[in-house]
């Protein structure tokens, strides 16, 4: 039950006065809440910048373009000439040093004057620009009597906003909203609040609403960094007790003799790297404790996270007890399941795939072995989730490209048995600070070698314009027997209208010409293609019957075909660098050496150019990710916005990164010395668990 001291920030934001119905739908659409928004949605919604209304000057000092707070007395009015509605409404001002002209398009009169009376003095604020030479102020943003003046904010937030809401409604109900603020105990340790010169919860979101100077606003300022390591605690707490959940004593050790391990080895066409050899052995002394595992399989493209797994699912074979490899869509799936299949063969391994598609006889046959045991590992999509779906005894689940799925899906695949080790693999290496944002319940193992063989690519970066030089260079590869990747950020040319880039390239207008140029070689594969139209482009591709094919980004991740050695990316400045990085690792994998052109349109952006650079300077992912967050910022870095995942409202993590270190070392001392939040501090990070919607944590204590 969430403490009733919180009710006020939970009502409704209809409780709020002046928010009706039809603003709290605007409101919902502002504030992307999931249900009706809420008083502590609004309080989140912090303002993205200030107005400085502060400086007082004369009209002879004010400097045009600035804003300025002005005393002036009112002059006269010039109303639009009868039968010009379209023309200006005009008051004329002044003070000892100068005139100045008040200027209102579509005006009504009557409020107006009552707003001006001439022969008053009246207080205004705004923008003041030059016209003809002339001081004016278009539209002003107060104009006030004296007595009135003090009401006026000299330092006036601005919040971001959605049609049909104005700056006055936003900051209207946030101060309501700072009303119903209740007294919160502390959940922040008094020694570190006084270390930081931090303020309390309530007078630090205070701050940041109605600020006093720009210090007040500043992202490291007091305020705003004691309300991000708010966010950040809160995190680091509901992962820690996720955890803490997770891996309790098991009980099992999901480890054998070895002996399946060395016949893989032994099997295997290559040595394995050190980093490898490494992660293998992190793995097996999780799977050998008597706590579940939970851990970070982190590995550029390429670097060979597919063996390390295998090696854990033959680890969990050789006690006996089966896995399961869940990957977020069935092209993946496949791919593991071809590379798995001949080196599991060698050690008496039998491997399934269970996807949307096995149907009928084959789909009862592989169910019936995964009850029955006879089935050692499953590679599959959701459908391993599905309720029909049991196990003689799972002891292991992978689950791979984690970013794509939520905590709740890698929690409903471990329930699948009994004390279920977790193995999370992504071919995005991650910044440590999202390591420890999204992975922060788990341990980490990087890959970071290539496997033996795996030769560098040359990237080069060209401009449009040579498209056709590009195009005549790749009928040369062809002419040599070379396999070729297009890939396109589109499928189709209504698919995403740009208005910056109406001709951004599509990949049905990009196959088609260049299947006028180079006939049956060409073939294409997009997202919206049927799954079995997919699977048979990419054995044709495979078996080089066809060697150029054209794609969108369904390539990105898990295509293995080593004998392509080019890949163009059409439009290269529209992809993020993580993606650049994802599509490049599909070359390079063969005996070939390989090249990337980058095609792109410009004139193009200093974030775009960046990107492009980078990409040509470096084929380390683990760069390449730092690059990325630097250049991008948390946002969306991991597709949060899709998955469900942990989207900071109030922490970012470009000037708060250096909190999260501190955050975890805090909510890992607060699990140990009290797991069940049951002291005074500990019902204190309750109120802070529901504040940022972490109650999952909760439950876990409540269920532990």
């Amino acid at each position: 039950m969430r403490p009733t001291r919180l009710d006020p920030l939970f009502a409704r934001l209809t409780t709020l006065k002046g928010v009706g119905a039809k603003l709290e739908g605007l409101y919902a659409k502002l504030l992307a809440s999931e249900g009706p928004p809420r008083v502590v949605d609004l309080l989140f919604h912090l303002p993205s910048g200030l107005i400085d209304r502060r400086s007082r000057p004369t009209l002879a000092e004010a400097v045009p373009g600035a804003i300025v707070t002005l005393a002036v007395l009112v002059e006269r009015h010039r109303p639009a000439p009868p039968g010009k509605s379209r023309a200006p409404y005009k008051v004329l001002v002044s003070d000892e040093t100068g005139d100045l002209t008040l200027v209102w398009f579509n005006a009504h009169r009557s409020r107006i004057e009552q707003m001006c009376p001439v022969g008053e003095t009246r207080i205004v604020s705004g923008r003041i620009e030059l016209f003809d030479g002339m001081r004016q102020m278009v539209h002003p943003d107060r104009v006030l009597a004296p007595e009135q003046a003090a009401t006026m904010p000299m330092m006036e937030p601005v919040y971001p906003l959605t049609e049909g809401l104005g700056s006055g409604h936003v900051r209207r109900a946030a101060e309501a909203a700072l009303a119903r603020l209740p007294v919160l105990p502390e959940w922040l340790e008094p020694r570190h609040l006084a270390r930081e010169g931090w303020p309390d919860f309530a007078a630090a979101l205070k701050r940041m609403h109605q600020p006093e100077s720009p210090e007040d606003f500043a992202p490291d300022g007091p305020a705003r960094s004691r309300l991000a390591y708010d966010e950040l605690l809160a995190n680091q707490l509901a992962l820690g007790l996720v955890r803490a959940n997770l891996k309790r004593p098991a009980g099992r050790r999901n480890v054998g003799d070895g002996s399946l391990r060395e016949r893989i080895a032994g099997a295997l066409p290559f040595a394995l790297t050190g980093s490898q050899t490494a992660a293998i052995a992190e793995i097996a002394a999780d799977m050998s404790a008597p706590t579940r595992m939970l851990r970070l399989l982190q590995g550029d493209v390429g670097s060979g996270k597919t063996v390390v797994a295998l090696m854990a699912m033959a680890a969990a074979a050789e006690a006996g007890r089966q896995s399961a490899l869940m990957a977020p869509t069935e092209l993946l799936a496949r791919q593991h399941a071809k590379t798995l299949t001949p080196l599991a063969a060698a050690a008496g391994l039998r491997v399934a795939i269970l996807t949307g598609r096995e149907k009928g006889r084959e789909r009862e046959d592989i169910l019936a072995g995964l009850a029955s045991g006879a089935i050692a590992i499953v590679v599959g999509t959701h459908a391993l989730f599905q309720e029909h779906v049991r196990f003689h005894d799972l002891g292991l689940a992978v689950i791979d490209e984690q970013h794509r799925f939520g905590v709740q899906q890698r929690l409903a695949l471990a329930a699948k048995g009994e004390a279920v080790d977790l193995l999370v693999m992504t071919a995005t290496p991650i910044p440590r600070t999202l390591v420890l944002t999204y992975f922060g319940d788990m341990e980490s193992s990087q890959l970071r070698e290539k496997p033996a063989g795996r030769k560098p690519v040359d990237t080069r970066v060209i401009a449009m314009e040579r498209l056709g030089d590009v195009v005549d260079g790749i009928g040369r590869a062809l002419e040599a027997g070379r396999q070729v990747y297009w890939v396109c950020p589109l499928v189709a040319e209504a698919e995403e209208p740009d208005e910056n880039t109406p001709d951004l390239a599509a990949a049905e207008e990009r196959f088609a010409l260049l299947q006028q140029r180079f006939g049956a070689a060409v073939d294409m594969v997009h997202g919206q293609m049927k799954g079995t139209d997919k699977d048979a482009a990419m054995v044709r591709f495979s078996a080089g019957e066809t060697r150029l094919l054209v794609a969108t980004t369904v390539i990105e991740v898990g295509v293995d075909v080593p004998e392509a050695s080019i890949m163009v990316i059409d439009h290269a400045e529209h992809f993020g660098l993580a993606q650049l990085h994802q599509l490049r690792g599909r070359i390079g994998r063969g005996a070939a050496a390989s090249t990337c052109i980058l095609l792109y349109k410009g004139p193009l952006r200093e974030t775009a150019r960046r990107r492009l650079d980078i990409m040509r300077e470096t084929e380390d992912g683990f760069r390449i990710a730092e690059e990325d967050l630097t250049l991008r910022g948390e946002g969306d870095l991991l597709g949060t916005k899709q998955s469900g995942m942990p989207g900071f409202r109030l922490a970012r993590l470009e000037h708060h990164a250096p909190l999260m270190e501190t955050a975890r070392s805090d909510a890992r001392l607060i699990i140990e010395t009290d797991p069940q939040l049951a002291s005074a501090r500990g019902a204190a990070l309750r109120d802070l668990l529901y504040l940022f919607g972490r109650n999952e944590a909760i439950r876990l204590i409540k269920a532990g």
